[in-house]
């Protein structure tokens, strides 16, 4: 208490916001470990969560219809997220609006969720995992034909000023939004992304391949004879089978053969 006292007002004002500085990163930190959906919680991975199913570019939905339709049938509660703009405004705003739907499930009782993105809807599950806590949320994600290196449609969209809106300009490759997201899958949640060879709308098709821990799975490689176009992926019975097995409670890996749903 001597020592305290022995200090002139204006150390005792300095020292003072030093130990309410160190008080609040410990509440901080406090809150962190307590809340669901804290960064570092660990997502159970054999409890599965709602399926989240995100749109792309355009908000077209009928694939994801058919998608979640058979996700219900085995059993999983599967929602549509609806976009902003159909798919076609800020990509950061997409995620956020993935985050509403995904804080609404955890408030419900939900132990975590499991995505599925279409097309852009992909880099959007991969923007709400990087910037709102996915690694806390998430389980498992599953993107099909996804732009993450960017699409050339894009750049000739962007080269026409007004046919291009943010979402296009975002994918544009090398756009800023694309370099801060990176080439790397997180380690958390586990990412697979899957596309086509025969894919004409994001182009050159390999763009959907990912660094790090993704499992990347090229369709005609376990399934040589596919004549699946990016339109169709989210409800080809091949590519149906491999989202459900990836979201179920077996090992996150490539399929090793090709088959329908429950093969």
């Amino acid at each position: 208490m001597g020592s305290w006292t022995a200090l002139s007002p204006r150390r005792r004002v300095l020292v003072g916001g030093v130990v309410l500085a160190v008080l609040a990163v410990a509440v901080v930190m406090g809150v962190r470990a307590v809340l669901p959906g804290a960064d570092d919680r660990e997502v159970a991975q054999d409890r599965p969560g709602p399926v989240l199913l995100i749109p792309g570019y355009g908000g077209g939905v009928g694939g994801m219809r058919i998608l979640a339709e058979r996700l219900r049938q085995e059993g999983r509660q599967a929602e549509l997220v609806q976009l902003p703009g159909d798919g076609r405004g800020d990509l950061r705003e997409q995620a956020r609006t993935v985050d509403r739907y995904v804080a609404d499930a955890l408030r419900g009782g939900a132990p975590s969720v499991d995505l599925v993105g279409h097309s852009a809807g992909g880099v959007v599950a991969r923007l709400w995992a990087q910037e709102h806590g996915g690694a806390g949320k998430a389980r498992r994600m599953v993107t099909l034909g996804s732009p993450h290196h960017g699409a050339e449609l894009a750049t000739a969209g962007s080269a026409l000023g007004v046919a291009c809106p943010a979402a296009c300009q975002q994918l544009v490759p090398g756009s800023s939004l694309l370099r801060r997201l990176g080439d790397d899958a997180p380690e958390r949640p586990a990412l697979m992304s899957v596309w086509t060879t025969r894919d004409e709308t994001v182009t050159p098709p390999t763009s959907s391949r990912l660094n790090g821990d993704a499992v990347n799975v090229e369709l005609q490689s376990i399934c040589p004879s596919a004549r699946t176009d990016h339109s169709q992926l989210p409800s080809d019975p091949q590519v149906v089978g491999i989202v459900l097995r990836a979201l179920g409670t077996g090992p996150f890996e490539a399929p090793k053969s090709c088959g329908p749903l429950n093969s």
